[in-house]
Protein backbone atom coordinates (compact mmCIF):
# COMPACT_ATOMS: atom_id res chain seq x y z
CA UNK A 1 0.00 0.00 0.00
CA UNK A 2 1.39 3.42 -0.48
CA UNK A 3 1.90 5.58 2.54
CA UNK A 4 0.57 9.25 2.81
CA UNK A 5 3.98 10.36 4.62
CA UNK A 6 5.63 13.70 3.15
CA UNK A 7 8.92 11.88 2.60
CA UNK A 8 6.83 9.38 0.00
CA UNK A 9 6.31 12.19 -1.87
CA UNK A 10 9.79 13.87 -1.94
CA UNK A 11 11.17 10.69 -3.18
CA UNK A 12 8.72 10.26 -5.69
CA UNK A 13 9.52 13.83 -7.20
CA UNK A 14 13.55 12.66 -6.91
CA UNK A 15 12.75 9.43 -8.93
CA UNK A 16 10.80 11.51 -11.68
CA UNK A 17 13.46 14.33 -11.66
CA UNK A 18 16.24 11.72 -12.19
CA UNK A 19 14.21 10.07 -15.23
CA UNK A 20 13.62 13.76 -16.79
CA UNK A 21 17.64 14.72 -15.79
CA UNK A 22 18.83 11.21 -17.22
CA UNK A 23 16.57 11.65 -21.11
CA UNK A 24 17.49 15.55 -21.17
CA UNK A 25 21.12 14.62 -20.93
CA UNK A 26 23.43 15.17 -24.23
CA UNK A 27 26.11 12.65 -23.18
CA UNK A 28 26.36 9.60 -21.77
CA UNK A 29 27.93 11.01 -17.97
CA UNK A 30 24.68 12.92 -17.19
CA UNK A 31 22.62 9.84 -18.14
CA UNK A 32 24.18 8.19 -15.85
CA UNK A 33 23.87 10.49 -13.19
CA UNK A 34 20.26 10.55 -13.79
CA UNK A 35 19.63 6.71 -13.96
CA UNK A 36 21.37 7.05 -10.27
CA UNK A 37 19.37 9.99 -9.11
CA UNK A 38 16.14 8.00 -10.03
CA UNK A 39 16.97 4.59 -7.99
CA UNK A 40 17.57 6.91 -5.11
CA UNK A 41 14.10 8.07 -5.37
CA UNK A 42 12.67 4.46 -5.66
CA UNK A 43 14.39 2.71 -3.39
CA UNK A 44 12.95 4.03 -0.40
CA UNK A 45 9.76 3.53 -1.55
CA UNK A 46 9.94 0.31 -2.22
CA UNK A 47 11.15 -0.71 1.50
CA UNK A 48 9.11 1.62 3.47
CA UNK A 49 6.73 -1.16 4.60
CA UNK A 50 9.37 -3.25 6.34
CA UNK A 51 8.37 -6.50 4.97
CA UNK A 52 10.86 -9.51 4.43
CA UNK A 53 9.36 -9.60 1.10
CA UNK A 54 9.53 -6.22 -0.05
CA UNK A 55 13.03 -5.91 1.34
CA UNK A 56 14.49 -8.55 -0.85
CA UNK A 57 12.58 -7.10 -4.13
CA UNK A 58 14.61 -4.00 -3.18
CA UNK A 59 17.88 -5.61 -2.33
CA UNK A 60 17.67 -7.47 -5.66
CA UNK A 61 16.56 -4.36 -7.61
CA UNK A 62 19.03 -2.52 -6.02
CA UNK A 63 22.00 -4.80 -6.83
CA UNK A 64 20.16 -5.44 -10.44
CA UNK A 65 20.48 -1.57 -11.09
CA UNK A 66 24.00 -0.88 -9.78
CA UNK A 67 25.27 -3.72 -12.32
CA UNK A 68 23.32 -2.29 -15.31
CA UNK A 69 25.22 1.27 -14.27
CA UNK A 70 28.15 0.22 -14.01
CA UNK A 71 27.74 -1.72 -17.75
CA UNK A 72 26.61 2.05 -18.94
CA UNK A 73 29.61 3.81 -17.49
CA UNK A 74 32.44 1.26 -18.76
CA UNK A 75 30.78 1.00 -22.32
CA UNK A 76 30.47 5.13 -22.20
CA UNK A 77 33.88 5.33 -20.80
CA UNK A 78 34.89 2.68 -23.79
CA UNK A 79 33.34 5.05 -26.28
CA UNK A 80 34.88 8.41 -24.91
CA UNK A 81 38.37 7.57 -24.75
CA UNK A 82 37.99 5.97 -28.40
CA UNK A 83 36.64 9.99 -29.86
CA UNK A 84 37.14 11.98 -26.56
CA UNK A 85 33.49 12.72 -26.77
CA UNK A 86 30.79 11.80 -25.09
CA UNK A 87 28.67 11.94 -27.94
CA UNK A 88 30.11 10.91 -30.97
CA UNK A 89 28.91 7.15 -31.95
CA UNK A 90 29.77 7.06 -35.54
CA UNK A 91 33.03 5.05 -35.98
CA UNK A 92 33.17 1.28 -35.98
CA UNK A 93 36.44 -0.22 -34.60
CA UNK A 94 36.35 -3.80 -32.69
CA UNK A 95 36.45 -1.43 -29.25
CA UNK A 96 33.45 0.85 -30.24
CA UNK A 97 31.66 -2.67 -31.25
CA UNK A 98 32.33 -3.74 -27.24
CA UNK A 99 31.72 -0.29 -25.79
CA UNK A 100 28.35 0.17 -27.75
CA UNK A 101 27.68 -3.40 -26.61
CA UNK A 102 28.09 -2.56 -22.82
CA UNK A 103 25.54 0.13 -23.01
CA UNK A 104 23.00 -1.95 -24.76
CA UNK A 105 23.38 -4.56 -22.35
CA UNK A 106 23.21 -1.95 -19.00
CA UNK A 107 19.92 -0.33 -20.62
CA UNK A 108 18.54 -3.42 -21.13
CA UNK A 109 19.69 -4.89 -17.85
CA UNK A 110 17.92 -2.12 -16.16
CA UNK A 111 14.60 -2.22 -18.32
CA UNK A 112 14.46 -6.10 -17.48
CA UNK A 113 13.97 -7.58 -21.14
CA UNK A 114 15.41 -10.38 -22.92
CA UNK A 115 18.17 -12.16 -22.36
CA UNK A 116 18.44 -9.79 -18.98
CA UNK A 117 14.90 -10.96 -17.45
CA UNK A 118 15.64 -13.39 -14.80
CA UNK A 119 15.58 -10.52 -11.90
CA UNK A 120 12.19 -8.73 -12.81
CA UNK A 121 9.42 -11.40 -12.32
CA UNK A 122 11.11 -12.43 -8.84
CA UNK A 123 11.23 -8.57 -7.75
CA UNK A 124 7.46 -7.65 -8.92
CA UNK A 125 6.27 -11.04 -6.77
CA UNK A 126 7.75 -9.65 -3.39
CA UNK A 127 6.25 -6.09 -3.96
CA UNK A 128 2.97 -4.27 -3.34
CA UNK A 129 0.66 -3.70 -6.02
CA UNK A 130 1.61 0.15 -6.49
CA UNK A 131 5.05 -0.63 -6.37
CA UNK A 132 4.97 -3.00 -9.10
CA UNK A 133 2.94 -0.38 -11.13
CA UNK A 134 5.73 2.25 -10.90
CA UNK A 135 8.17 -0.57 -11.74
CA UNK A 136 6.30 -1.64 -14.69
CA UNK A 137 5.54 1.88 -16.46
CA UNK A 138 7.50 4.90 -14.73
CA UNK A 139 10.91 3.06 -14.43
CA UNK A 140 11.11 1.50 -18.22
CA UNK A 141 10.54 5.25 -19.56
CA UNK A 142 14.72 6.13 -19.35
CA UNK A 143 16.51 2.78 -20.56
CA UNK A 144 13.49 2.47 -23.30
CA UNK A 145 14.31 6.39 -24.39
CA UNK A 146 17.92 5.60 -24.38
CA UNK A 147 17.67 2.47 -26.03
CA UNK A 148 15.67 4.11 -28.97
CA UNK A 149 17.85 6.99 -29.11
CA UNK A 150 21.02 4.94 -29.01
CA UNK A 151 20.25 3.48 -32.08
CA UNK A 152 19.03 6.61 -33.71
CA UNK A 153 22.46 8.14 -32.85
CA UNK A 154 24.85 5.21 -34.29
CA UNK A 155 22.15 3.85 -36.70
CA UNK A 156 24.28 0.77 -37.16
CA UNK A 157 22.71 -2.38 -39.05
CA UNK A 158 24.09 -4.87 -36.62
CA UNK A 159 22.37 -2.71 -34.10
CA UNK A 160 18.84 -2.92 -35.78
CA UNK A 161 19.28 -6.47 -35.54
CA UNK A 162 20.09 -6.75 -32.24
CA UNK A 163 17.98 -4.97 -30.69
CA UNK A 164 15.05 -6.84 -32.82
CA UNK A 165 16.45 -9.92 -31.76
CA UNK A 166 15.90 -8.48 -28.07
CA UNK A 167 12.30 -7.36 -28.90
CA UNK A 168 11.25 -10.96 -30.89
CA UNK A 169 12.56 -12.88 -27.80
CA UNK A 170 10.95 -10.36 -24.92
CA UNK A 171 7.92 -11.40 -26.73
CA UNK A 172 8.28 -15.10 -26.56
CA UNK A 173 9.35 -15.12 -23.41
CA UNK A 174 6.98 -13.21 -22.02
CA UNK A 175 4.45 -15.65 -23.32
CA UNK A 176 6.06 -18.98 -22.36
CA UNK A 177 7.21 -17.63 -19.21
CA UNK A 178 3.31 -16.66 -17.77
CA UNK A 179 2.05 -20.35 -18.90
CA UNK A 180 2.88 -21.83 -15.47
CA UNK A 181 2.02 -19.01 -13.57
CA UNK A 182 -0.21 -18.72 -10.41
CA UNK A 183 0.64 -15.65 -8.83
CA UNK A 184 -0.83 -12.18 -10.65
CA UNK A 185 2.33 -9.99 -10.17
CA UNK A 186 4.32 -12.54 -11.46
CA UNK A 187 2.12 -12.96 -14.48
CA UNK A 188 1.84 -9.28 -15.17
CA UNK A 189 5.69 -9.01 -14.72
CA UNK A 190 6.15 -11.38 -17.76
CA UNK A 191 3.23 -9.52 -19.48
CA UNK A 192 5.31 -6.62 -18.85
CA UNK A 193 8.37 -8.31 -20.20
CA UNK A 194 6.30 -9.20 -23.72
CA UNK A 195 4.67 -5.69 -23.67
CA UNK A 196 8.31 -3.90 -24.01
CA UNK A 197 9.81 -5.99 -26.66
CA UNK A 198 6.58 -4.90 -27.97
CA UNK A 199 7.26 -0.97 -27.43
CA UNK A 200 10.98 -1.48 -28.20
CA UNK A 201 10.74 -2.71 -31.74
CA UNK A 202 7.57 -0.13 -32.76
CA UNK A 203 10.59 2.16 -31.41
CA UNK A 204 13.18 1.26 -33.83
CA UNK A 205 10.29 1.73 -36.75
CA UNK A 206 8.49 4.46 -35.49
CA UNK A 207 8.61 7.31 -32.50
CA UNK A 208 5.18 7.20 -33.10
CA UNK A 209 4.16 3.85 -32.84
CA UNK A 210 6.17 3.55 -29.91
CA UNK A 211 4.45 6.34 -27.99
CA UNK A 212 1.15 5.31 -28.80
CA UNK A 213 1.85 1.71 -27.82
CA UNK A 214 3.53 2.90 -24.39
CA UNK A 215 0.49 5.23 -23.49
CA UNK A 216 -2.01 2.58 -24.21
CA UNK A 217 -0.04 0.05 -22.06
CA UNK A 218 0.13 2.50 -19.22
CA UNK A 219 -2.90 3.74 -19.64
CA UNK A 220 -4.33 -0.51 -19.33
CA UNK A 221 -2.03 -1.38 -17.08
CA UNK A 222 -2.92 1.49 -14.26
CA UNK A 223 -6.71 1.01 -14.33
CA UNK A 224 -6.04 -2.97 -14.11
CA UNK A 225 -3.11 -2.37 -10.97
CA UNK A 226 -4.97 0.13 -9.14
CA UNK A 227 -8.50 -2.98 -9.43
CA UNK A 228 -6.13 -5.43 -8.30
CA UNK A 229 -4.73 -2.94 -5.34
CA UNK A 230 -7.80 -2.16 -4.11
CA UNK A 231 -9.42 -6.00 -4.43
CA UNK A 232 -6.08 -6.89 -2.91
CA UNK A 233 -5.47 -10.42 -4.57
CA UNK A 234 -2.58 -12.24 -4.95
CA UNK A 235 -3.06 -15.45 -6.57
CA UNK A 236 -5.04 -15.86 -9.94
CA UNK A 237 -6.93 -18.78 -8.20
CA UNK A 238 -8.08 -16.37 -5.38
CA UNK A 239 -9.70 -14.34 -8.74
CA UNK A 240 -12.75 -16.55 -8.64
CA UNK A 241 -13.47 -16.77 -5.21
CA UNK A 242 -14.80 -12.45 -5.74
CA UNK A 243 -18.52 -13.34 -5.21
CA UNK A 244 -19.15 -15.68 -8.15
CA UNK A 245 -18.62 -14.04 -11.76
CA UNK A 246 -19.34 -10.85 -10.83
CA UNK A 247 -19.32 -7.88 -12.42
CA UNK A 248 -16.26 -5.90 -11.37
CA UNK A 249 -14.00 -9.30 -11.89
CA UNK A 250 -15.27 -9.17 -15.30
CA UNK A 251 -13.59 -6.04 -15.68
CA UNK A 252 -10.56 -6.88 -14.48
CA UNK A 253 -10.63 -9.96 -16.85
CA UNK A 254 -11.22 -7.97 -19.77
CA UNK A 255 -8.44 -5.59 -19.09
CA UNK A 256 -6.10 -8.43 -18.77
CA UNK A 257 -7.49 -9.68 -22.17
CA UNK A 258 -6.87 -6.13 -23.38
CA UNK A 259 -3.12 -6.49 -22.29
CA UNK A 260 -3.13 -9.70 -24.20
CA UNK A 261 -4.04 -7.84 -27.26
CA UNK A 262 -7.75 -9.14 -28.05
CA UNK A 263 -9.59 -7.29 -30.46
CA UNK A 264 -11.13 -5.04 -30.53
CA UNK A 265 -9.83 -3.94 -27.14
CA UNK A 266 -7.53 -0.82 -27.03
CA UNK A 267 -4.65 -3.08 -26.52
CA UNK A 268 -4.86 -4.55 -29.75
CA UNK A 269 -5.15 -1.17 -31.31
CA UNK A 270 -1.66 -0.51 -30.46
CA UNK A 271 -0.37 -4.06 -31.68
CA UNK A 272 -2.18 -3.42 -35.09
CA UNK A 273 0.00 -0.54 -35.39
CA UNK A 274 3.15 -1.75 -34.59
CA UNK A 275 2.24 -4.29 -37.32
CA UNK A 276 1.64 -2.23 -39.83
CA UNK A 277 4.90 -0.15 -39.26
CA UNK A 278 6.88 -3.13 -39.01
CA UNK A 279 5.85 -4.97 -42.01
CA UNK A 280 7.33 -2.37 -44.14
CA UNK A 281 10.87 -3.77 -42.70
CA UNK A 282 13.22 -5.68 -44.63
CA UNK A 283 13.51 -8.13 -41.33
CA UNK A 284 9.47 -8.64 -41.04
CA UNK A 285 9.68 -12.24 -40.01
CA UNK A 286 10.03 -10.71 -36.34
CA UNK A 287 6.79 -9.80 -36.84
CA UNK A 288 6.24 -13.59 -36.49
CA UNK A 289 7.75 -14.11 -33.35
CA UNK A 290 6.06 -10.87 -31.62
CA UNK A 291 2.86 -12.32 -32.97
CA UNK A 292 3.62 -15.81 -31.82
CA UNK A 293 4.24 -14.34 -28.30
CA UNK A 294 1.36 -12.31 -28.13
CA UNK A 295 -1.01 -15.62 -28.84
CA UNK A 296 0.89 -17.06 -26.16
CA UNK A 297 -0.03 -14.26 -23.35
CA UNK A 298 -3.47 -13.94 -24.82
CA UNK A 299 -3.73 -18.03 -23.95
CA UNK A 300 -3.06 -17.83 -20.25
CA UNK A 301 -5.46 -15.40 -19.98
CA UNK A 302 -8.17 -16.54 -21.86
CA UNK A 303 -7.76 -19.44 -19.84
CA UNK A 304 -8.37 -17.73 -17.04
CA UNK A 305 -11.81 -16.11 -18.13
CA UNK A 306 -12.83 -19.65 -19.26
CA UNK A 307 -11.98 -20.91 -16.05
CA UNK A 308 -14.08 -18.40 -14.12
CA UNK A 309 -16.49 -18.88 -17.01
CA UNK A 310 -17.31 -22.62 -16.53
CA UNK A 311 -17.25 -21.72 -12.27
CA UNK A 312 -20.09 -19.42 -12.88
CA UNK A 313 -21.99 -21.79 -15.05
CA UNK A 314 -21.91 -24.81 -12.59
CA UNK A 315 -22.69 -22.49 -9.80
CA UNK A 316 -20.20 -23.30 -7.66
CA UNK A 317 -20.30 -20.97 -3.90
CA UNK A 318 -16.96 -18.80 -3.40
CA UNK A 319 -15.70 -17.01 -0.46
CA UNK A 320 -16.07 -13.39 -0.93
CA UNK A 321 -12.98 -11.33 -0.67
CA UNK A 322 -13.15 -7.69 1.54
CA UNK A 323 -12.64 -5.40 -1.50
CA UNK A 324 -13.16 -1.46 -1.38
CA UNK A 325 -16.49 -1.82 -3.58
CA UNK A 326 -16.92 1.73 -4.66
CA UNK A 327 -13.18 2.39 -5.71
CA UNK A 328 -12.69 -1.26 -7.20
CA UNK A 329 -15.95 -0.83 -9.27
CA UNK A 330 -14.95 2.85 -10.74
CA UNK A 331 -11.52 2.00 -11.59
CA UNK A 332 -12.90 -1.32 -13.36
CA UNK A 333 -15.56 0.77 -15.08
CA UNK A 334 -12.92 3.28 -16.23
CA UNK A 335 -11.02 0.71 -17.67
CA UNK A 336 -13.98 -0.83 -19.41
CA UNK A 337 -15.23 2.43 -20.78
CA UNK A 338 -11.09 2.72 -22.07
CA UNK A 339 -11.28 -0.43 -24.02
CA UNK A 340 -14.75 0.35 -25.46
CA UNK A 341 -13.22 3.24 -26.47
CA UNK A 342 -10.12 1.77 -28.24
CA UNK A 343 -12.61 -0.87 -30.19
CA UNK A 344 -14.95 2.44 -31.55
CA UNK A 345 -11.19 3.84 -32.92
CA UNK A 346 -10.03 1.20 -34.39
CA UNK A 347 -13.93 1.10 -36.22
CA UNK A 348 -13.45 4.09 -37.15
CA UNK A 349 -10.16 4.59 -38.34
CA UNK A 350 -10.90 0.68 -40.36
CA UNK A 351 -13.84 3.00 -41.78
CA UNK A 352 -11.68 5.83 -42.95
CA UNK A 353 -8.91 3.31 -44.47
CA UNK A 354 -11.74 1.73 -46.61
CA UNK A 355 -12.91 5.27 -47.75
Amino acid sequence: MFSSLPFNYMFFMVAIFGTLFSISSSHWLGIWAGLEINLIGVLPLLVYQKSMSESESAVKYFVIQALGSSLLLFGSLGTYSLSFSWENLNFMTQWSFLSLMLISAGLALKMGVFPFHFWFPSVMAGLPWLSCLLLATWQKVAPLFLMVSLFEVSFMSWLFLTFCLIASGSSLLGGVGGMNQTQIRALLAYSSIGHLGWILYAGLHSSWAMAFYFGAYVLISLCLFLALWLSDLSYSKTLAKVAFFSYPVFLVIMMLLSLGGLPPLLGFISKWLVISTGVQSSLSIFIFLLILGSLMSLFYYLSLFFSLFLMFLKGNQMNIIKTNEKGFILVANFGLLINILGGLCLLVTGVLWMI
